[in-house]
């Protein structure tokens, strides 16, 4: 048997692993939680009305948002986007689906890291966190922050 034998056998073999762990996945309480509170935010009828006018707010404020500060609605756009993702907020479906969005997006990304470690401890391991705590400081070499964490 030759190596290229040797290797296509071995990407089979992974890529049943990978299948057989989706199919966990999507079997797991995480999974049904997340998909439950989908349907309940998508099936309410406040929530819907709420998400079309957060949409036309942000595109409100996107506008002005080209001109930033010196916009004369820059801050009557930023507040009435703040308004209706607070009104939002306080539905418990909402709530709910964000929380069960979050367990499920941290247990994919645990999964990730510990796959990409497993390989190599150099690799890097994106994340949706848009305020990242990973110990270093923030921003990368192109803004001005620290290159590496180590």
């Amino acid at each position: 048997m030759s190596v290229t034998e040797t290797n296509t056998v071995d990407m089979a073999e992974l890529l049943t692993y990978a299948y057989e762990l989706g199919d966990m996945i999507n079997n797991s309480t995480a999974v049904t939680d997340y998909l439950y509170w989908k349907r309940q935010v998508e099936s309410d009828d406040e929530v819907q009305v709420l998400v079309k006018k957060l949409a036309a707010k942000k595109e409100l404020f996107e506008e002005t948002e080209r001109f930033g500060h010196f916009h004369p609605n820059y801050h009557e756009a930023k507040d009435q986007v703040a308004q209706v993702e607070s009104e939002l907020e306080q539905i418990e479906s909402v709530r709910r689906f964000k929380a069960a969005e979050k367990e499920l997006d941290d247990i994919l990304h645990q999964m990730s890291e510990t796959i990409a470690y497993a390989v190599s401890d150099t690799i890097k391991v994106p994340s949706n966190d848009p305020n990242p705590s990973g110990g270093c400081s923030s921003g990368g070499c192109g803004s001005g922050g620290q290159c590496s964490c180590g």
